[in-house]
């Protein structure tokens, strides 16, 4: 055995008492030590066999790299995405506004998303101050755990080297390392996930009713992170346990059940709790428009995300052949396009391709062979969320795929080990066992247990005690060898073509990598075929230089990820990509995913008069009205929106240039993201703002409303005070209404109400725009640097009606 093989395939230990073959006579066949064919149903009990030396030294170096992957530079991003940052800030002031995730600290309004994913960062705040290293830390530790956890998943099954390879892909994924630099619920959701397979993993093993309850309870906690989002994996998790599980099916059924009570209890606790809480006792649920977490929950972010009818989402629902604006085109290939491609697909093909071959090779395994549960498990999760993401008409952003990562590693992983040890075990002559008793046929380790030992090489499948390898199990032998080595050689030559492709639509970033992503990725591929052929000691070079072409292409956009700032709403991995969409991304002509337009020019990582954003992200918008007139896009500078009040001016960029990137977007300093008159990132009021905000701020429950949860955002972050965010995020909430709205100002409770922010919305209620023209008629504006403000208490203010 050559030394890659070594790290390939673990020897399995000798069984102990609870997995030793039973006694027989003095001549009967006995089954070698060093197989596993007689791994008892019940295996998962046995503590897991020690992993060889290089291991553990191994996943340290893997955490250790993760780790500081993810932390590199990470305060850079400064809020990342202000609108969690304001709630994550409003939760560590107050413990009401933690529980329902509220977006300021005097309640007004929640974030549009269930809340678990804020406490955290909340609580990391409480203990460390309000700063960006306090919100963004405890993401990137939840993707190192997430990657543990994912390593311990697959190596129960299928042995260490297929759970590095895992742990590896899913650090590399460009979205990943996106996604764990910045506080979107994504990085929490994804670790709950994962988590929620290693426990089917462990129930499945012992037909365990605790570990199958606690997937229920995971996956509830996984709701009250992402919503339904979370649901995506409960077929699949449970279908796979009915299949697998070692014991009768009624009782299969019964603990499928307790398991859905679990995720029932989970998740409602804290849904029960705000629909029995009067409405006038806690803040309007962001997102609906009947103030109801359960309205929210299955409209906004639930069926509407899957149909279109989203009300009061932005730039309306369906389209014809595609999403919504902020969507992309839907279809069988959306997870291959330009948006969404360099973001998770690096490896998709070669997932896709192992979990077709693994599932050939298991054949007509019995019911609980684990090699095929494994890769239904894994393989279910990948399909159900890919096509629902490919499918869905609603918003979808392409980060979303995030959650697509953990089983692209895990197929990659399994696949890549699973078709090795099939290569090498073709290679070896079948040595017949001595013994009296000989079976009429020959009998596979996956007929007689369910799978290997926790953490042993399950290996490929042996003759037992006494079964005479024959000419057709050696035909069946040479051709699974002959199979599993074609298939690794052209997944590694579909894999280096795809990265060719992807790395095309950069061409600016390092020229140099596309082609020799490729002709190393070729070349390998030859030799793998030819692998028989080689001096033993060029195999692990050859293998090595084969890995390291399947992951230049996601490791370099993840390196770039991680050098480069990410804040707004819609962040993106990677370089910029010719005809792609979003924060990093840029199409010609202002044109969006469905024909919908911008004025003047591009959209993010577009052109508009006034110059290009850094990296790719928007500059500022010129003077003039929207396009299409007043009440369309509020927040521009010379118009009236739809949500907003008067519009604002760019200012000066501090590059010398006009510009939302490092620019002055409403009196205050842009940063690279995506902007969109304060829909999609936040404004940084200049020092004179600041000043005139928080003049008096004791006296005043919020030093100012704005429409908008991101036109907010940034003037609570600055602040250190409670913003109304008039509207929630689009704008589109009736929260508060104008007669309430009136009622705080009469009671002293709103001191500054500043011009801006909305979006046209679908739907939705006009609130915000009623009181944005009340407000216009009502007080006398003033201009600080650029932006427009009305101090609500200013005696000229005429008689409310």
């Amino acid at each position: 055995m050559d030394r890659t093989e070594s790290l390939l395939t673990t020897p399995a230990s000798p069984p102990d008492a609870a997995t030793a073959p039973p006694s027989g006579p003095p001549d009967a066949a006995t089954v070698p030590p060093a197989r596993s064919a007689t791994v008892h149903p019940d295996a998962g009990d046995a503590p897991p066999r020690r992993d060889p030396r290089w291991v553990r030294p191994a996943l340290a170096v893997l955490l250790l790299g993760t780790a500081l992957l993810y932390l590199w530079g990470l305060g850079e991003s400064g809020w990342a995405n202000s609108f969690y940052s304001a709630a994550v800030q409003a939760g560590a002031e107050s413990w009401k506004a933690f529980f329902y995730g509220s977006s300021d600290a005097a309640n007004s309004i929640t974030v549009d998303k269930t809340p678990a994913s804020l406490w955290l960062m909340a609580l990391s705040v409480r203990i460390f101050g309000l700063n960006s290293w306090a919100i963004l830390v405890p993401q990137a530790l939840l993707g190192v755990a997430s990657v543990g956890v994912l390593f311990a998943t697959v190596r129960r099954w299928y042995g260490p080297a297929a759970g590095l390879i895992a742990g590896t892909v899913l650090a590399l994924t460009p979205v990943a390392t996106l996604m764990f630099r910045f506080n979107n619920p994504d990085a929490l959701l994804v670790l709950l996930l994962v988590l929620g397979a290693y426990a089917t993993v462990r129930a499945v093993e012992t037909a365990s009713t605790r570990w199958i309850v606690l997937v229920g309870v995971l996956v509830g906690f996984g709701f009250l992170t992402k919503m339904l989002q979370a649901f995506l994996v409960v077929p699949v998790f449970a279908g796979v346990y009915l299949l697998a599980a070692p014991t009768g099916f009624w009782r299969r059924i019964r603990q499928l059940l307790l398991a859905g009570l679990g995720l029932v209890v989970a998740a409602g606790w804290w849904v029960a709790t705000v629909e029995l809480v009067p409405a006038s006792a806690r803040p309007y649920i962001g997102g609906s428009q009947g103030n109801s977490i359960l309205e929210l929950t299955l409209g906004y972010n639930g069926l509407g995300r899957i149909t279109g009818d989203e009300e009061g989402s932005v730039g309306g629902g369906a389209r014809p052949g595609g999403g919504g604006p902020f969507s992309g085109q839907t279809g069988w290939l959306r997870m291959f396009d330009t948006e969404v491609g360099g973001q998770i697909s690096w490896l998709l093909p070669a997932a896709l391709i192992l979990l077709v071959a693994g599932l050939v090779l298991a054949g007509r395994a019995a019911r609980t062979d684990r090699r095929r549960a494994g890769l239904l498990l894994w393989g279910g999760w990948l399909l159900v969320t890919g096509l629902i993401f490919s499918f869905m008409s609603g918003i979808f952003h392409a980060y979303y795929t995030v959650a697509l990562a953990p089983a692209v590693g895990a197929l990659v992983g399994i696949g890549t080990v699973l078709l090795w040890r099939e290569r090498r075990a073709a290679a070896r002559p079948a040595t017949p066992v001595t013994g009296t008793a000989t079976p009429a046929a020959p009998v596979t380790a996956s007929a007689v247990h369910p799978g290997p030992t926790p953490g042993a090489d399950p290996g490929p499948a042996q003759p037992v005690a006494g079964a005479a390898p024959g000419a057709g199990g050696r035909r069946s032998a040479r051709w699974r060898g002959v199979f599993a080595t074609v298939v690794l050689a052209g997944t590694l030559a579909v894999t280096a073509w795809w990265s060719w492709t992807l790395l095309g639509r950069s061409p600016d970033f390092h020229p140099w990598l596309r082609p020799a992503v490729l002709v190393v990725g070729l070349a390998v591929a030859v030799l793998i075929l030819a692998a028989r052929l080689l001096p033993r000691r060029l195999v692990p070079v050859a293998l090595a230089l084969g890995a390291s072409a399947a992951l230049a292409g996601p490791a370099a956009y993840a390196a770039q990820t991680t050098g480069t700032p990410h804040t707004g709403s819609i962040p993106s991995a990677g370089p910029a990509v010719q005809g792609g969409f979003g924060p990093g991304r840029g199409g010609p002509g202002g044109r969006m995913g469905n024909g919908m337009e911008f004025p003047g020019g591009g959209f993010p990582g577009g052109n508009r008069p006034g110059g290009t954003g850094q990296n790719g992200q928007p500059p500022g918008f010129p003077g003039g009205t929207a396009d299409g007139g007043p009440g369309q896009f509020p927040g521009f500078p010379g118009g009236t929106g739809q949500n907003g009040g008067p519009g604002q001016d760019g200012g000066t960029g501090r590059n010398g240039g006009t510009g939302q990137d490092g620019g002055r977007t409403g009196g205050g300093q842009g940063r690279t993201g995506g902007g969109m008159g304060g829909l999609l990132d936040s404004r940084e009021p200049s020092a004179a703002l600041k000043a005139l905000l928080t003049a008096d701020a004791d006296d005043y429950t919020w030093v100012a409303a704005a429409v908008g949860s991101n036109n907010a955002s940034g003037y609570q972050l600055a602040t250190g005070r409670p913003v109304m965010a008039v509207g929630g995020f689009n704008g589109s909430d009736p929260s508060p209404t104008l007669a309430r709205f009136q009622e705080y100002v009469a009671a002293g409770k709103i001191h500054y109400f500043v011009g801006g922010g909305g979006f046209r919305a679908n739907g939705g209620s006009s609130a915000s725009q009623e009181i944005a023209a009340w407000v216009a008629e009502t007080f006398t504006a003033q201009t600080v640097d650029g932006v427009t403000v009305y101090d609500l208490t200013s005696a000229g203010q005429e008689a409310q009606g």
